[in-house]
């Protein structure tokens, strides 16, 4: 679907957060600054350029995330998820993830079949999943408005403990070849069983959940060659026979961007296995090498790339400042090289950045202290808002330059013909520049430590 050509209606709406003032997603008013004397920062959108579409923004369900937010008062629960999910009430997600068996942030091990040597998985349930994670699915779907309003991927940490090469779902090994078709037919029987009895439609499965860390947590590794012949020979023709492949999308690599370029090469250049997948998942710890995804585009202009999981980790300095403009700089780096979408990590812990049943604590967007109550929408919640609010599905990013190293920017056509401009200020001093390319050219200031967000308005109002 191809966004429609930018309509200039002169109706601009400013949306502001910084951290020198007490401005969080703050609507301004778009008050033109003076001119400056000297050389001029501009920032130029080029409306005639169009370049991915964006398939749209989301979180991830975790059992932590899920057990955190039960120990609320269920009004205190309903903002956070509303917040996060409601179309007018939220701040525009419409995907989310979760895992397919326990992950870290789960409050033990756990898995849908347990039972040993169940090839045929008589005793697959989904009932570990009934005690925290899926009441949570269930209030976002509805929070959402369902439909294509929420597009659920599931990812597997690790397969069943008998599954695997170490007889363990954690301290990493890998799936054992005679177990391949029983793991394959795993995803099917899931996504048959969430459709089924709990009426939530699986939209995409990656295939492994970071196949080359070795984890003291769930963890499985996949060679590239074992990760291709497992989809060309098992879990694609697995979706195809159960008459899933056409209606659920299918995600490689999923892990982190620096090695993306070899994983698309074996997955991609192998014909049987590439009409499997739709795509592949990425993840940014480890390198801020943007422009790997843009090298992969290049090669495989068909397949797309969403970005599916980011945190800081560690579990200190939670809600800082930092870690709120760090998630903008990704975005911004991945949307200019051909990212499709965004899928942040948990959307809530606890005080401490957990529970995670191995002590890998990391920060959330939202924090709850579970002694008191309080709920925190950290700045990264506000600096993630500022893209996920006004950049609709199916969106285009657009052509952008700025001339000032001190500004990051990207531009987007949403489906209703309207622009939306995104610039980030990391520096210690406010910028001057001028807006052009859309409509009248407009003179704008960010201040120091801020992000804005541009949104051109209907006729009829923002």
């Amino acid at each position: 679907m191809s966004a429609p050509e930018i309509v200039p209606t002169g109706i601009w709406n400013l949306y502001q957060t910084a951290r020198d003032l007490e401005h969080r997603l703050s609507p301004l008013p778009m008050e033109p600054w003076p001119e400056q004397p000297g050389e001029k920062t501009i920032v130029r959108v080029d409306a005639t350029q169009r370049f991915q579409e964006i398939i749209g923004f989301g979180g991830a369900l975790t059992e932590s995330s899920a057990w955190v937010l039960a120990q609320l008062t269920s009004e205190k629960r309903r903002e956070v998820i509303y917040r996060y999910y409601h179309p007018r009430e939220g701040i525009g997600y419409t995907l989310a993830r979760t895992h397919l068996n326990s992950c870290d942030f789960s409050l033990n091990l756990w898995s849908l079949a347990e039972v040993p040597g169940d090839y045929d998985l008589h005793h697959f349930t989904l009932d570990p999943m009934r005690r925290w994670v899926m009441s949570l699915l269930h209030d976002a779907q509805a929070a959402a408005g369902g439909g294509e309003n929420f597009k659920l991927m599931v990812s597997p940490w690790s397969p069943p403990a008998w599954m695997k090469t170490n007889n363990r779902m954690d301290d990493g090994g890998s799936l054992r070849r005679e177990y391949a078709p029983a793991w394959a037919d795993f995803y099917v029987r899931f996504a048959q069983a969430m459709e089924r009895d709990e009426q939530l439609p699986v939209w995409a499965f990656t295939v492994q959940n970071e196949p080359e860390a070795h984890q003291t947590w769930e963890s499985c590794l996949y060679t590239p060659e074992q990760e291709r012949d497992f989809v060309k020979n098992h879990l694609g023709p697995a979706l195809a026979k159960a008459g899933l492949a056409d209606k659920i999308k299918l995600l490689g690599w999923d892990h982190n961007r620096d090695k993306i370029e070899a994983r698309a090469a074996t997955l991609l250049n192998d014909p049987e296995a590439a009409k499997h997948f739709w795509g592949l998942a990425l993840h940014w710890y480890v390198s801020s090498d943007f422009a790997a995804s843009a090298r992969v585009h290049s090669l495989y202009p068909d397949k797309p790339i969403l970005f599916t999981e980011g945190c800081w980790e560690g579990g200190g300095n939670l809600g800082t400042w930092e870690h709120g403009e760090g998630y903008a700089a990704q975005m911004i780096g991945d949307f200019r090289n051909w990212v499709c979408g965004y899928i942040d990590w948990n959307i809530a812990l606890d005080q401490r950045g957990g529970p995670n049943h191995v002590g890998n604590f990391c920060d959330a967007p939202v924090l709850v202290n579970t002694r008191t109550g309080e709920v925190t929408y950290t700045p990264a919640f506000f600096y993630i808002a500022h893209f996920s609010r006004f950049v609709r599905p199916s969106a285009k990013r657009l052509g952008v330059t700025v001339d000032s190293p001190g500004l990051e920017t990207v531009a987007f056509a949403n489906p209703d013909a309207t622009a939306v401009i995104v610039v980030l200020n990391r520096t210690a001093a406010a910028i001057n520049f001028e807006l052009v390319g859309v409509g009248e050219a407009r003179q704008c200031r960010i201040p120091a430590r801020a992000i804005q967000t541009y949104q051109q308005g209907s006729a009829g109002g923002g």
